[in-house]
């Protein structure tokens, strides 16, 4: 129906006849000319109905925006003076000699300017319109040569191309499964994957020596600007490669393709332990585009007589962390440290302390803050030296146990960054290693990352005596305070395994009942083996710069799960739940 696209249309074609298909951009009726930008999936071309064709006006004159249109016509050169160096196609134009409606377009319930004149729900119930606007195309377009460039580099590098089952047995990836009731096996449920851990797994057992698979995982949980319901991973995993080894490729192939695709070279990525990221960042995802650090100063504090202080300080499970601000006093009025101390509240701190350095030399003159008083002038001047302190600066200070101090203080540490454009323009990767093998629950520990991940230089008895001071074999690449990746050293031993599930309260009926088929398999010489898994979508989200990962996804779904598109979920034919020998229980929506 066309011989060329409207974005390739150039000089290199002028005075050549064309025929083009798609959509009615924009019309302007200017003088009696008609001026039609046509648009479609390579870019725009403007063309020109002349008067003179009185039946092809006639037909121009009913054009409306979205109109789907198929026309032919002759390019020409446009006078100098009025090129348009905006459009790849500005330098010329088209003269129209025949033009037939496809199809026409009724009144657009979305403003099709840009997505910040429309409602979410808007932008996603009429996905199809929203995603021909060029800045959506782009970032479709743009996802695609991703995985393009995965592929090849993968495939180049002797990773094999797997699927593996979407109907599966629930497997504990730390969110609620979605279930999918089988009708031959009534009473029982498959679980969709959250990832293919177990399966690319087995791979490895099965001698396939390197896989991947770019695979759609499903979790059921509460949603946020990063996550869906069902979302897609680049997943990993190989045979006789070390945690070195595995960060190696992986990290090549992500320098490769910001090389390619965005003609920036990520250089080295640094290490850091997960002891420092939470020490320094209060996070083991740190953007390291901001170069405010936490400080620890519990040390200096257990002995002073305000409690709010001395009393994490001397906890063994508390933390009191100062976060410098350089030449902060100014800018943080008592209204502005009012509105952080309510933001950081969100993150479980009751309170935020804080301490203006407006003149150094002057000593405890020169400071202000409402918890001067508590602080003897020792304390407060070995303070000031551990975090560095100069004129001008303001220190915030958080007091609680470290993991309330941990998140607060290393958000507000984002937000203040943010705030006072201190966020570096920059990409700034890293890997974060050295993670525990477990932390503290209400009930006991539970696994870090998954149950399947292999400890740090212990034997299953030294792993059993002391898993609070273990550290697994697993690695996360971050980029940009975002983790991209996360992997690890799996453990391919059954009396590790087993160590792990009995540490877990995993007893050996549940751990048949859940991994049967996993402990029969680590009976058979099964290798050592490491892996990595992406999230494409969010990978994709920040090469684009888009704000959400819905804006990198096709047909995503809303915050709580739900599809305006389609108007999924949905109730599901009587006769079929009755087939399947389950009941329902009726909402209020329902009735």
């Amino acid at each position: 129906m066309r011989s060329h696209y409207c974005g390739q249309v150039n000089e290199s074609l002028v005075g050549q006849s064309v025929t083009l298909c798609g959509w009615v951009n924009r019309r302007r009726d200017l003088g009696g000319l008609i001026f039609i930008d046509l648009r479609d999936v390579k870019g725009l071309v403007q063309v020109v109905v002349d008067p003179d064709f009185e039946a092809l006006f006639e037909t121009a004159n009913k054009l409306k925006h979205e109109f789907c249109i198929q026309l032919t016509g002759t390019v020409r050169a446009r006078p100098e003076s009025q090129v348009n160096q905006n459009m790849a196609t500005g330098a010329v134009e088209i003269l129209a000699s025949d033009l037939t409606i496809l199809n026409g377009s009724d009144v657009l319930p979305i403003d099709m300017g840009g997505h910040q004149n429309n409602s979410e729900e808007q932008r996603l119930k009429y996905r199809y319109l929203d995603l021909r606007r060029p800045d959506m195309a782009n970032k479709i377009k743009f996802r695609a040569k991703v995985t393009s460039e995965i592929r090849n580099y993968l495939d180049s590098h002797d990773f094999l191309d797997v699927e593996t089952p979407i109907l599966t047995k629930a497997t504990p990836e730390g969110a609620r499964d979605y279930l999918v009731p089988s009708r031959t096996h009534k009473g029982q449920f498959f679980a969709l994957p959250q990832s293919p851990q177990l399966f690319k797994q087995l791979l490895m057992m099965s001698g396939l020596d390197r896989y991947y698979q770019i695979v759609k995982c499903f979790r059921d949980e509460d949603l946020r600007a990063d996550r869906q319901p069902e979302f897609t991973q680049i997943d990993i995993e190989t045979s006789f490669m070390s945690a070195d080894q595995v960060m190696a490729v992986t990290e090549d192939m992500v320098r490769q393709l910001f090389t390619k695709l965005l003609n920036v070279d990520l250089g080295d990525f640094p290490k850091m332990t997960y002891a420092d990221a939470m020490a320094k960042y209060g996070s083991d995802k740190p953007d390291l585009r901001i170069s405010l650090e936490m400080v620890d100063v519990a040390d200096l504090l257990k002995e002073v007589e305000f409690k709010v202080f001395s009393g994490p300080a001397n906890d063994p499970k508390g933390r009191v962390a100062a976060l410098k601000v350089p030449g902060g006093a100014d800018k943080f009025s008592r209204k502005d440290i009012d509105e952080l101390t309510k933001f950081v509240g969100i993150y479980g701190a009751k309170g935020l302390a804080w301490l203006k350095v407006n003149d150094l030399d002057k000593g405890m003159e020169g400071l202000q803050s409402p918890i001067l008083k508590f602080l003897p002038e020792t304390v407060a001047t070995a303070t000031l030296s551990r975090v560095e302190a100069q004129t001008g600066d303001i220190i915030f200070f958080g007091s609680d146990t470290y993991s309330v101090v941990s998140e607060a203080i290393g958000a507000l540490r984002l937000k203040v960054g943010e705030q006072l454009n201190l966020v570096e323009d920059a990409w700034k990767p890293l890997w974060v290693v050295d993670f525990p093998m477990f932390e503290e629950i209400e009930n006991g520990l539970t696994p870090l990352h998954h149950p399947f991940t292999a400890p740090v230089g212990v034997t299953a008895q030294e792993l059993k005596a002391s898993p609070e001071k273990t550290l697994s074999n697993a690695y996360d690449m971050v980029l940009n305070g975002c983790e991209v990746g996360g992997g690890s050293v799996r453990i391919h031993q059954q009396d590790m395994q087993a160590a792990v599930f009995d540490i877990l309260g995993i007893d050996e009926k549940e751990a048949e009942e859940k991994f049967g088929f996993l402990l029969e398999a680590l009976k058979f010489g099964t290798p050592p083996h490491a892996g990595l898994a992406f999230g494409l979508d969010r990978l994709v989200m920040l090469m684009t710069g888009a704000s959400s990962i819905r804006d990198v996804m096709a047909f995503p779904k809303t915050t709580t799960a739900a599809c305006p598109l389609t108007n999924a979920p949905g109730f599901a034919n009587p006769d079929q739940i009755k087939e399947l020998g389950i009941q329902t229980v009726k909402s209020d929506k329902a009735e």
